[in-house]
């Protein structure tokens, strides 16, 4: 991921009773149609599915965009709205994630751990949640936090195919972050997770549900899955 600003937008999704009472063909043509729009709101646009990890929604898009100085935000929600436009009545948004990327300031520089929504391969599974700290977290000294965050930065180490991606949200969405992690292998993620819950650090999380499992598909395939 580069260390420039990125904006990232996470669309959870499920298809409505109207789409599913019209006829095939007219489901895959509306599919279609609506995966082009959406080629148009950023320079990035993956779609994954998400049932049956969930229960309430079908599938999930990533956009993501760069964004400089003096970029709008107000532009993507106008393109993204617009893509939506066609699909609103055939379509049900179950819930949005977004926020901008910036250096850590936990951690010295770049780790080779940061994932790269622009330029590296997709890996199998993302995993995407809100998360939010605890007031109390943020009246102790900075040293303090540094410390648990060094330990939880080791922990992260340990486990190198899991990538990770931290867009912070503070002021503009319920929650202060949205995390998102890449991995190949959902067991091995998880054993990180565990592994994380017995850090200090953890005993100030206030929030980090709903948690949602995306499975990538190239192209347009997860709504193809999902809607078919």
């Amino acid at each position: 991921m580069s260390e420039e600003r990125a904006l990232h937008h996470f669309t959870l999704f499920r298809w409505t009773a109207r789409y599913w009472s019209i006829a095939p063909s007219e489901r895959r043509d509306a599919r279609h149609a609506w995966w082009q729009a959406m080629q148009g709101v950023a320079p990035r646009v993956y779609a994954y599915q998400v049932f049956p990890a969930r229960a309430d929604a079908e599938g999930l898009l990533w956009c993501a965009q760069p964004a400089p100085e003096g970029c709008s935000a107000g532009d993507f929600f106008h393109r993204f709205a617009r893509g939506m436009a066609p699909v609103r009545g055939l379509v049900e948004v179950v819930l949005t994630l977004w926020g901008f990327t910036r250096p850590s300031q936990y951690a010295g520089g770049r780790s080779p751990q940061e994932i790269d929504p622009f330029n590296a391969p997709r890996k199998p599974y993302l995993v995407v949640y809100p998360f939010s700290k605890t007031t109390d977290w943020y009246l102790m000294s900075k040293d303090a936090r540094q410390g648990m965050m060094n330990e939880h930065i080791r922990l992260g180490r340990q486990f190198p195919q899991v990538l990770q991606l931290l867009a912070y949200s503070t002021g503009l969405q319920d929650q202060e972050f949205v995390v998102a992690y890449e991995t190949d292998d959902l067991a091995y993620f998880s054993e990180l997770v565990a592994a994380l819950r017995s850090t200090d650090a953890r005993r100030y999380t206030l929030r980090d549900t709903p948690i949602i499992t995306a499975t990538y598909r190239p192209g347009e395939e997860a709504l193809d899955i999902t809607g078919g």
